[in-house]
């Protein structure tokens, strides 16, 4: 059974950083895509990054990109993000997503099967 296991995240200042990590268990990874999903209040989930465990492109939302990077380390079966220069509107509940087909990471949650069990990441000015 896969699992996916969150950590990081917590409350920090306006252009401060953060790192969320994302440990998978309980399956063979090499086909997998993964990605990073945020929930601000009140809104729908929405894509933020995503990453081939093989390697590939690294897609990332307008935005976060220039500021967010999505990393895979194989041999700790981790996969983080890294948010940097942290804004207000950064602030919502953060997602690790595992989809089990071959293809490329896609931005829409449904493609996605296994979830994490979801972080707070509030930004404050």
């Amino acid at each position: 059974q896969v699992q996916l296991v969150q950590s990081g995240g917590g409350s920090v200042q306006a252009g401060g950083s953060l790192r969320l990590s994302c440990v998978a268990s309980g399956g063979t990874f090499r086909s997998f895509s993964m990605a990073w999903f945020r929930q601000p209040p009140g809104k729908e989930r929405e894509f933020v990054a995503g990453i081939r465990w093989s390697g590939g492109p690294t897609p990332y939302s307008d935005s976060v990109k220039g500021r967010f990077t999505i990393s895979i380390d194989s041999a700790e079966n981790t996969v983080y993000l890294q948010m940097n220069s942290l804004e207000p509107d950064d602030t919502a509940v953060y997602y690790c997503a595992a989809d089990r087909s071959w293809g490329l990471p896609t931005m829409t949650p449904q493609d996605y099967d296994y979830w994490g069990q979801g972080t707070q990441v509030t930004v404050f000015s």
